[in-house]
């Protein structure tokens, strides 16, 4: 009888500790989950360059701009202090759980300019017309219906709106299929896409390199604004 008190004791202990180490671990991936960080690495706001990002972007107070892909949010909470009250911050992306967290922190702060969006993988389910800029940062390159997507971006700018896409670079002359495992993409596909769907390319600012010196090109690109009549 003393045994197999001593043995349910010895059960209840290391169940006790399992739990603890679970919460322990659940605690940390809670943390790590609601930084605004989308990426691990550290010191983002010195080689991302956000200021730098959002001045090619043309965002200013009041200004309606898009942060597509915008994983835990950390550009989209840039943008939003940016744009001001006054100012909308769409922040799209197709996972619930990254959508969720930026509605989280932006009622947190009280930061109403943000409007969280799940997006689909074909349409970012963006307003017409309405946008001043959009944002694209480490995720063209997993976008299959990259078309689709390209044609939604112009649809919801206004003329003369910016669309500014940073991925990791590739070089050019492989198949789409194996730049996508890799999660890179060359700067030239992304010239032709943008091309091929009405964006005019405005310029390449110097890439963002990133701590384990990466290279992610810095495009800027334009939709036309209508040509005035004669």
């Amino acid at each position: 009888m003393l045994a197999a008190s001593v043995a349910s004791m010895g059960e209840i202990i290391h169940l006790r500790i399992f739990r603890l180490s679970a919460a322990i671990l659940c605690a940390a991936w809670l943390a790590l989950c609601s930084s605004t960080s989308a990426t691990p690495y550290t010191g983002r706001d010195t080689w991302q360059r956000p200021d730098e990002v959002m001045d090619a972007m043309e965002v200013h107070l009041g200004s309606t701009v898009a942060d597509v892909g915008a994983g835990y949010g950390w550009f989209t909470h840039k943008l939003a202090l940016r744009v001001g009250a006054t100012g909308t911050v769409f922040a799209v992306d197709v996972q619930p759980v990254m959508v969720e967290d930026i509605r989280s922190w932006s009622v947190e702060e009280h930061l109403r300019q943000v409007i969280p969006v799940l997006g689909a993988e074909n349409d970012p389910h963006l307003p017409d017309g309405q946008l001043d800029a959009v944002l694209v940062v480490n995720t063209y390159h997993e976008m299959q219906a990259y078309d689709a997507m390209l044609r939604s971006f112009h649809q919801a700018l206004k003329p003369g709106g910016r669309l500014v896409i940073i991925e990791p670079e590739a070089k050019p002359g492989r198949p789409r299929a194996e730049y996508q495992k890799e999660h890179v993409i060359p700067p030239e596909l992304v010239k032709e896409d943008a091309a091929h769907n009405g964006f005019r390319f405005v310029g390449r600012h110097a890439d963002v390199v990133t701590p384990d010196q990466h290279h992610w090109p810095f495009l800027v690109f334009e939709k036309p604004r209508p040509k005035a009549a004669r």
